[in-house]
């Protein structure tokens, strides 16, 4: 009879398990934490990458134009269906041709999945993903944006947009105010 089938033998194995287990637990229960105080100090602490995708905007022009030519391919390609495109057709007085023009770019951000699918199909530019994460709101109507008719500045953090405060690798973010 090996030891292992012993009724002694398994009490072993347990209390050598429950053993581990307690060296792990006690290990990680003297090791310092670190706690982010988030609302407090994420002016100076908060670092957010560059690559996250919190909101869609509109790209615009040095003159302050949305580069937008209403081409619909955000909204067709759009799996969830949170872009929503209304155009009209207007005739150019000096040529004499026929253009879509603009009249509402719609953009539900509660039905986003942030795919980035919409950026990918835009042909122009005209739309991208940024970093801005703070996108809470009491009524979900207010997270239909009309992203022609807003001129997006920057988040509420500073440097939101270049990716927040700096993160030093292999140190906490938890400095004070």
């Amino acid at each position: 009879m090996s030891n292992n089938n012993s009724y002694f033998g398994g009490v072993f194995s347990g209390v050598k398990s429950l053993a581990t287990g307690l060296r792990v637990t006690l290990q990680e229960y003297f090791t310092p934490k670190s706690t982010e105080q988030y609302p407090e100090n994420r002016k100076t602490t908060l670092h957010v990458s560059k690559r996250h995708r919190g909101r869609l905007v509109f790209k615009r022009d040095e003159k302050g134009d949305y580069l937008c030519t209403a081409c619909t391919m955000c909204e067709k390609v759009c799996p969830n269906g949170s872009i929503k495109i209304v155009s009209e057709m207007v005739v150019n007085d000096d040529t004499g041709k026929r253009k879509k023009k603009l009249v509402d770019y719609q953009y539900n951000l509660g039905d986003c999945m942030f795919c980035q699918l919409c950026t990918n199909a835009c042909n122009f530019g005209a739309i991208e993903f940024t970093n801005d994460f703070e996108n809470s709101v009491f009524s979900r109507d207010a997270l239909v944006l009309h992203l022609d008719k807003e001129h997006y500045e920057g988040g509420s953090l500073p440097q939101l947009i270049d990716g927040g405060s700096p993160l030093e690798i292999g140190k906490f973010n938890t400095k004070t105010k």
